[in-house]
């Protein structure tokens, strides 16, 4: 089992800054890809970006640039540093978590309750 903590949401105005962080708990694999997720009200939810165990990156088009995500594996925290905000940025942020077992095809999808960005003036 895997729980994961979520922190830093809040409202920002346009062209601010905030810094979210996720510190997973339970049995963590050494292969596993940790990221964030985000949802806005009549949109599908998207992913924003993620980053595997041996730290290789993805982002959506819509934050390159403006967004960078990291992670600390002696904590098994992940955060994201959101620069430049744009209202387009308000939705609900979502941490997740996959597991990878090497060797199978076993993965194992767990997910934070998010956490609310407003991005408004």
């Amino acid at each position: 089992q895997v729980q994961l903590v979520e922190s830093g949401g809040g409202l920002v105005q346009p062209g601010g800054s905030l810094r979210l962080s996720c510190a997973a708990s339970g049995s963590i694999f050494s292969t596993n890809v940790m990221g964030w997720y985000r949802q806005a009200p009549g949109k599908q939810r998207e992913l924003v970006a993620d980053i595997t165990s041996d730290a290789n990156t993805s982002y959506a088009d819509s934050v390159k640039g403006r967004f960078t995500i990291s992670r600390d594996n002696a904590k098994n925290t992940v955060y994201l540093q959101m620069n430049s905000l744009k209202p387009e940025d308000t939705a609900v942020y979502v941490c997740n978590v996959v597991n990878v077992k090497v060797g199978s095809r076993i993965r194992r999808d767990y997910w934070g309750q998010g956490t609310q960005v407003t991005v408004s003036s």
